[in-house]
């Protein structure tokens, strides 16, 4: 039964739980990336982009209303790989990338950064040595994980930062893997959001007219984002334009060596009223 399975997988999911119970405020996978791609790999060989959750729980000789299933349908979520809705499971357009071999690298590198808790230490961490395993685990307390949760949390992030290839200069250092030109990074998914606080599938940039200059992928998206001109745009959601911005920098251009500037961007009310 559809009721069934949707709460064994609200039950193994992380996050949205108040942290007086002993639950994490942040969400996290309790399965690695590799498990996420499987599911998305097991959804292809099943019957191509989408299929029925007991068709997929068949192909990989599980139980469809089984606790353990439902985790693994919700890591594959949290990292980007699928969508469900009803009894069926579809591959989301970075599923369909990850599965392809010419693709999988940058759709690794980009679903990473989709899972919350690993894109607040990646941001945390940009540019710095991650501490030590007890630290570490420390600061994702601080982010929102639960105290008996940071261990495990812990162990799945730095499996997954490895098969995501953000460890490539070390494991104590998160640093996002060199990307194909043309390939959309993380950034694409953050500046896709900026002004309507949704969240679908990143949409391929607008090609740029013969007499425009040809802007990188991410930068296409953020641009694309902007309301039409002399139409209301409130403050907020150009904060949010121009934080995303800011971050699409930070992936795009080096600093300078010994700067440690940082832009801050604030709404400040209105004194006049």
């Amino acid at each position: 039964m559809p009721e069934v399975e949707a709460a064994s997988e609200q039950n193994a999911e992380a996050g949205a739980e108040d942290s007086a119970l002993g639950r994490s405020t942040i969400k996290f996978p309790y399965l690695d990336q590799n498990d996420a791609v499987e599911i998305a790999q097991s959804v292809h060989a099943t019957s191509g982009n989408n299929c029925e959750r007991d068709q997929l729980a068949g192909h990989l000789n599980v139980s469809a209303k089984g606790g353990a299933f439902g985790m693994r349908l919700v890591t594959a979520r949290l990292f980007g790989f699928i969508a469900t809705s009803g009894s069926t499971v579809s591959l989301t357009q970075l599923g369909q990338r990850v599965i392809d071999p010419q693709h999988e690298k940058s759709a690794r590198a980009e679903s990473f950064l989709l899972v919350p808790l690993y894109r607040a230490v990646y941001e945390e961490y940009k540019g710095a040595m991650l501490p030590g395993n007890t630290a570490l685990e420390s600061a994702m307390e601080r982010l929102g994980v639960a105290p008996k949760q940071k261990d495990k949390a812990r162990q799945v992030f730095q499996r997954s930062a490895t098969q995501a290839g953000y460890f490539a200069y070390g494991t104590n250092r998160l640093v996002a893997p060199a990307m194909k030109s043309g390939e959309v990074k993380a950034a694409d998914a953050e500046a896709a959001n900026v002004t309507d606080g949704q969240n679908p599938p990143p949409q391929p940039p607008p090609p740029s007219g013969p007499q425009g200059p040809v802007l990188p992928p991410y930068v296409q998206v953020l641009v694309s984002k902007l309301p039409e001109p002399e139409k209301p745009w409130n403050m907020q959601g150009r904060k949010k334009w121009l934080d995303a911005a800011l971050k699409i920098f930070d992936l795009m251009y080096e600093r300078e060596d010994g700067d440690e500037s940082e832009i801050t961007i604030s709404v400040t009310p209105d004194s006049a009223k």
